[in-house]
């Protein structure tokens, strides 16, 4: 049996880790207005559990992004696939990340996707060459560590 899964990530800012992610993978910031609309009008929700980010109420602490391609619950706006989670947690991040994430480019393009990805919010840390290949090691607008193969 298949599991279905999400990768939970913490963060300072959700919505803008969301927004660098789905730019970044190509990915769709999951649109929760609807189901928040409808929490707030039945009074099911507090105003302060909300935000306003590109002109609809959101979560105030979450954030995700989902593959494209991926269904999703349009009454909820959740996806249904692959998606990243971004919650907000109060304190920075400190250490190196125990898990990342691998963005891979067409051949010949990593160059290209890099100078994207730096466009985005991203910084260079450093560039490993090994006798297996070769890739860059970045940063996230919170300092995650991520590769371009």
């Amino acid at each position: 049996m298949t599991l279905h899964w999400k990768l939970v990530i913490d963060a300072g800012d959700p919505h803008r880790q969301a927004d660098f992610w789905a730019e970044a993978l190509g990915y769709l910031v999951e649109d929760n207005s609807p189901l928040i609309d409808e929490l707030l009008r039945a009074g099911q929700l507090p105003e302060a559990a909300t935000v306003e980010v590109h002109g609809r109420h959101a979560w105030r602490g979450l954030a995700a992004v989902r593959h494209p391609d991926e269904p999703h619950d349009p009454q909820s706006g959740t996806g249904l696939g692959r998606r990243l989670l971004f919650q907000q947690v109060v304190e920075p991040k400190t250490v190196k990340n125990r898990l990342h994430i691998d963005v891979h480019t067409a051949p010949g393009q990593r160059d290209e996707e890099v100078a994207r990805l730096v466009g985005l919010g991203a910084s260079v840390l450093h560039t490993i060459e090994e006798p297996g290949g070769s890739w860059q090691v970045l940063l996230d607008p919170e300092g995650n560590e991520f590769c371009v193969h």
